[in-house]
């Protein structure tokens, strides 16, 4: 299968580059005319993935009516963008989902926004514990595939693999998604555990306790507990509420540092797509009745609802409780 990724950002070049390791044609569309000048003369993308080479036989190409003749499409465009990236995508071919998050205005997940932007069109979900950077240099990486057809995720599993980067196969599409979109809101959290000095026994809690809200919510949306408990769930958190590699985290950061979002948030060249997240995962934890406190702490914080200390102290006071 001729692969073709959609978005050259820092992840979907490296998807890019991971698939084109071995020497296969991989196209690769970009928003940037300077980023697809950049990758066809230099093999570089420094403006969203710096000091990394690229592959020769990694080609960039700022035409989607480019990615026709590619057998499968990753889709590696923001969360709020897909839909309409979808769309102007060729029709019929497989899609595989790499952004994490639910669309704002209508809550849905990225899978289902596919669906109804394009429906002749298979859809698969690739999420997991995936700093870009190291997946670009080569460095070790699990990652889950998740599609209701097993054929095709077999298929898409066997071009996408490598000795380094390693795909588990799941069928459950929505409990992917779920953790995926969950933990960058979670990772805000532990970035503002950081910001604010509160320890690494905060930070671990945060964890713990926001895995808890994520099962909560997978479980009420239809998903299957051992896959939030995978490495799409699990392990993408552990990993974003651990680094500054994360945006997210590092978004967490400078509210837990007293920085207004709107100043943070302005003028970046890269999505931390938890602030989108938040609001959307808030209000349909609320439809579904399920409790989710740290999400509304960090959508306090996002909003300007309440300073910081109000934030601590209101999930500090919450009442106890069996675990």
């Amino acid at each position: 299968m001729k692969a073709g990724v959609i978005g050259a950002g820092a992840w979907g070049t490296a998807l890019a580059q991971t698939l084109s390791a071995r020497g296969e044609a991989v196209r690769l569309w970009a928003l940037e005319p300077e980023v697809v000048e950049a990758i066809n003369r230099d093999h570089l993308n420094p403006l969203y993935l710096p000091g990394i080479p690229l592959s020769p036989s990694l080609r960039a190409t700022g035409d989607m009516a480019g990615m026709a003749d590619c057998d499968m499409l990753l889709i590696v465009s923001p969360a709020q963008h897909l839909r309409s990236v979808v769309a102007g995508a060729p029709v019929g071919k497989p899609l595989i989902l790499c952004s994490k998050g639910i669309e704002a205005g209508t809550g849905l997940l990225m899978s289902e926004v596919a669906e109804q932007a394009q429906p002749a069109s298979p859809i698969a979900v690739l999420s997991g514990p995936t700093f870009a950077h190291e997946v670009a240099r080569g460095l070790p990486t699990a990652i889950t595939l998740a599609c209701a057809d097993a054929d095709l995720a077999a298929r898409i599993s066997a071009r996408i693999a490598r000795p380094s980067f390693r795909p588990y196969l799941s069928d459950d599409v929505v409990g992917a998604e779920i953790g995926g979109a969950v933990k960058n809101v979670l990772a805000i959290a532990c970035g503002v555990a950081e910001g604010a000095g509160m320890g690494l026994n905060a930070r671990a809690s945060l964890i713990s306790r926001g895995f808890a809200e994520m099962t909560r919510f997978g479980l009420a949306r239809g998903a299957r507990a051992e896959t939030l408990a995978g490495l799409s769930g699990l392990g993408d958190l552990v990993l974003t509420c651990s680094s500054t590699n994360s945006r997210n985290f590092t978004l967490g950061v400078g509210l837990g540092q007293g920085q207004p979002a709107a100043d943070l948030l302005a003028n970046r060249r890269t999505v931390a797509e938890g602030a989108f997240t938040a609001p959307v995962l808030r209000d349909a934890a609320r439809a579904a009745s399920v409790e989710m406190p740290v999400v509304e702490a960090v959508c306090a914080l996002l909003e300007g609802a309440a300073p910081l200390s109000q934030v601590i102290d209101a999930l500090l006071a919450r009442p106890l409780r069996p675990e």
